[in-house]
């Protein structure tokens, strides 16, 4: 069974997701939550399964730096495989990228490669799609590059933007899509069926 740590900044509901879904199907064993800090609902979340976090607290280390290199030498101690950002909201570190090189994928609540890379993140994506105009938005799961939302595109799934949407609103059903297709992915990538050429990635049967 592969190891798997979710990261995550806030409340949680994508780390949920994933936990709710590996619950109900056991593709995955996750290891660890890390936090990018104390006192939140994703720390909750975990404590309640039995998850271990992993929280950079400023007062314990000196700085991002410092605990990313931290989180590395646990992660690989303990044997984890893939790492899930799952509304993480610190840049991951090249040097913490090439450690774990096609390893790692992230959610984004946009369609990539429109509204992405940094600043956008959270109600400033939904924000920044309603005021453009779009007709549709939706959310894409991809692997890491040093480019911020860079990588290659793994899954994703458009969402109707209505004449009358606010950020909160579309935020809550691309939400819901989120949740659907972030365990997918990381129960194809457990699986071994996501397979990557270059910039393009198919899912490939099972037993391929």
């Amino acid at each position: 069974m592969k190891k798997v740590a979710v990261f995550a900044s806030g409340g949680g509901t994508d780390f949920q997701s994933i936990i709710d879904a590996n619950e109900r199907e056991n593709f995955c064993v996750i290891e660890y939550l890390v936090a990018s800090k104390p006192n939140i609902g994703a720390i909750e979340r975990a404590q309640k399964h039995g998850i271990k976090p992993l929280v950079y607290d400023r007062d314990k280390y000196q700085d991002k730096a410092a605990f990313y290199a931290d989180v590395a030498k646990m992660l690989k101690a303990n044997g984890v495989e893939y790492i899930v950002l799952a509304g993480w909201l610190l840049v991951v570190p090249a040097d913490f990228i090439k450690e774990f090189d096609g390893r790692i994928i992230n959610i984004h609540p946009s369609l990539i490669p429109a509204f992405c890379g940094m600043g956008y993140y959270g109600l400033k994506v939904h924000t920044a799609a309603i005021e453009y105009g779009v007709k549709l938005s939706g959310a894409t799961v991809h692997f890491v590059e040093a480019d911020v939302d860079g990588g290659a595109i793994i899954m994703q799934r458009a969402v109707e933007v209505l004449p009358d949407d606010t950020p909160e609103t579309l935020q809550a059903r691309i939400l819901k899509e989120e949740h659907k297709m972030l365990p997918e992915c990381v129960k194809l990538l457990c699986q071994g069926r996501v397979k990557k050429v270059g910039r393009t990635v198919y899912i490939a049967n099972e037993g391929e």
